[in-house]
């Protein structure tokens, strides 16, 4: 497998990855996401303050190829958002489980539903 899968995030089967940190939840897609979608262009990350329910559509993401509608992995309130994806939405595609995070949610969502680094690298 060429993409790789941190071992200390959880995963969504639409492609999404989730960093734990208390009641916080940082959320992007994954690097396999970011190689089947190519060049990224544009991102139109949640406002701040919006409530979703795991599984929402919560961002989209798009790319010289197509739009991608990303989901919230684990309800919650969106926090913050990395602005730096509106001058440069190529982070993702250098950086995925870095500098190109998306959004950020408070949360009381453990995430027992999402998948471990090694069902996510079965799945992809």
């Amino acid at each position: 497998m060429s993409s790789s899968v941190p071992e200390d995030l959880k995963y969504t089967q639409t492609h999404e990855w989730v960093r734990f940190n208390g009641s916080k939840a940082v959320v992007g897609i994954t690097d396999h996401a970011q190689h089947e979608l190519t060049d990224i262009v544009f991102v139109e990350p949640p406002k701040t303050g919006k409530i979703f329910e795991a599984g929402n559509v919560a961002a989209v993401v798009e790319s010289v190829k197509v739009a991608s509608d990303i989901y919230a992995p684990v309800s919650g309130t969106v926090t913050s958002v990395n602005t730096e994806l509106e001058k440069n939405p190529g982070l993702i595609n250098s950086d995925p489980y870095g500098k190109g995070w998306i959004f950020e949610l408070e949360t009381t969502d453990t995430g027992e539903n999402l998948l471990d680094a090694a069902s996510y690298g079965k799945l992809v």
